[in-house]
């Protein structure tokens, strides 16, 4: 049995220490907003934070965020208050949206580290991979989010 805080919560999960995060989010706690993207933390549809900090969960071991602090896309906000969450709606970023809970969760981590980032931060950070190629958009929807996030 492994605890883990999430999104506030605490859970018991049954498995093993060196169980991905992604699976015990999705397949044990019900979580299904982190996507499986490609399983070797190179996509990023799996981003959630861990301690404010962005990480791929698909790498990281439910053992090695024990006691942490969780927060997926559904705890991000409950009702997509988020800065972030609001400018990619008002944006309209998504194509396919598969991608876009973890690029959400990427781009929150950095407005949290950089309440105006400029392009080349966005780029340094947000490294997540969209295959529709919504990178402009992502980047005007960062840049909406840092404005909402000034005004609030």
């Amino acid at each position: 049995m492994t605890d883990l805080i999430i999104n506030g919560k605490r859970h018991s999960v049954d498995v093993e220490s060196d169980t991905p995060l992604l699976w015990a989010l999705r397949d044990h706690l019900k979580l299904h907003g982190t996507k499986y993207g490609c399983g070797i933390e190179q996509c990023g549809a799996c981003t959630v934070h861990v301690n404010g900090r962005a990480v791929r969960s698909c790498g990281i071991s439910v053992g090695e965020v024990a006691g942490s602090a969780i927060t997926t896309i559904e705890g991000l906000s409950p009702d997509n208050s988020h800065p972030a969450q609001q400018a990619w709606i008002e944006v309209d970023v998504p194509q396919c949206g598969y991608c876009q809970t973890g690029m959400i969760m990427a781009a929150a981590a950095l407005l949290e580290r950089s309440p105006k980032p400029s392009d080349r931060e966005i780029d340094r950070a947000v490294t997540n991979i969209c295959r529709c190629g919504t990178y402009n958009q992502v980047r005007a929807a960062i840049h909406r989010a840092a404005q909402l996030k000034e005004g609030a």
